[in-house]
């Protein structure tokens, strides 16, 4: 399969972004900019929406019926056996991440993301973005059969538009009903906020559904599609300055809570449509590294937290005494158990993919 080099960089980008970000909260002297790397988790979510709504519903476009046992098969290969396997590490092996681990059926169900109590315990917390991921999946099957079958353009458009408007009025009464009444201490508030309104799949869509939304455009309006890749540049700054304006603006308040979300999504939504655009030089040619770490990008996600935790346990005070070094340990230490996840477990797991499912 032929690989976009500009959603390599994307993927790439995303998860530097969230590996800086996680490592910054452990004592780590990190740049100011890099306490908005928690967006990166936003960017992959566009990009799932993107590529999962691309592969489906141009079969749609081309008048095919999509083979959906196969796409749920091809993303449990895809996903299951790597997540699984990191879970087994968390359950068999000591871990000073995030403590203790949630209940396990809640791992095994990806149902970690629904209203969890992280105060219990938060090993293995990352994982509640594949929880929405896998609710995507699940739910899909639905949404695209409407897009392709049951709806114009323009009530797709209105679909799109009503279910993330949905989301903003959710998010704005949750904070309103759940977080603000505690207020007065930052630490239930905080619970609130990220149990109710940051993790829960029916509060972080907005992603999914924009990179669906640009996939649609690709499959059923290839006019719209050729005029958008035209201006591939115009895209990138958009993207870019709409990033930077939600790095402004602070997550945990009511405005916050309510649209930045979809403003996140929006920012990523453009660059990604940028970075497909041949009229880019991202789009056109591959950067230095970004393949390979868009290859070891699950494989990173799933295991960089618990590889930080372990080396620091071995080492506590070399975060503080040598910054430099730690971080060059960390990186090291993370890109080796990656390659190790992925030639062990994931790539084995793609094999099986494709000889049951053709891709």
């Amino acid at each position: 399969m032929t690989r976009a080099p500009g959603i390599d960089l994307l993927r790439a980008l995303a998860i530097v972004a969230v590996m800086l970000y996680h490592v910054s909260s452990h004592g780590i002297p990190m740049p100011a900019l890099v306490e908005h790397g928690w967006m990166g988790v936003d960017l992959f979510f566009v990009l799932s929406g993107y590529l999962i709504g691309w592969q489906l519903l141009r079969a749609y476009a081309q008048g095919e019926e999509p083979q959906w046992r196969g796409f749920m098969l091809s993303r449990a290969l895809r996903i299951l056996p790597a997540y699984y396997a990191v879970l087994a590490l968390y359950v068999l092996l000591p871990s000073t991440e995030g403590g203790a681990l949630q209940p396990l059926w809640k791992y095994l169900t990806f149902t970690l993301n629904l209203a969890p109590d992280w105060r219990q315990g938060a090993a293995y917390s990352h994982a509640w973005s594949l929880c929405v991921e896998e609710h995507f999946y699940l739910l899909f099957p639905l949404f695209a059969w409407l897009l392709a079958r049951r709806l114009t353009m323009y009530r797709a458009i209105a679909l799109v538009l009503g279910l993330i408007a949905g989301g903003m009025l959710l998010r704005g009464w949750l904070w309103h009903t759940q977080v603000v009444p505690h207020l007065d201490d930052a630490g239930e508030a905080m619970h609130a906020f990220i149990s109710l309104i940051y993790n829960p799949t029916y509060a972080r869509l907005d992603g999914l559904l924009m990179g669906v939304s640009l996939a649609a455009c690709r499959a059923f309006r290839p006019a719209w599609w050729d005029a958008l890749l035209r201006h591939g540049r115009i895209l990138l700054a958009a993207g870019a300055v709409v990033m930077a304006a939600c790095s402004q603006m602070k997550l945990d308040s009511a405005v916050g809570a309510t649209i930045l979300f979809p403003l996140i999504a929006l920012g990523c939504t453009l660059l990604l449509a940028g970075a497909i655009s041949p009229a880019t030089w991202i789009g056109r040619r591959p950067l230095p590294g970004a393949r390979p770490m868009a290859i070891l990008a699950f494989s990173l996600y799933l295991t960089h937290k618990q590889i930080y935790a372990w080396l620091d346990a071995l080492l506590p005070e070399l975060g503080q005494q040598a910054p430099l070094l730690s971080f060059a340990v960390y990186t090291t230490a993370s890109l080796a158990a990656a390659a190790l996840l992925h030639l062990a477990i994931e790539r084995p797991g793609l094999r099986v993919r494709r000889a049951l499912t053709g891709h």
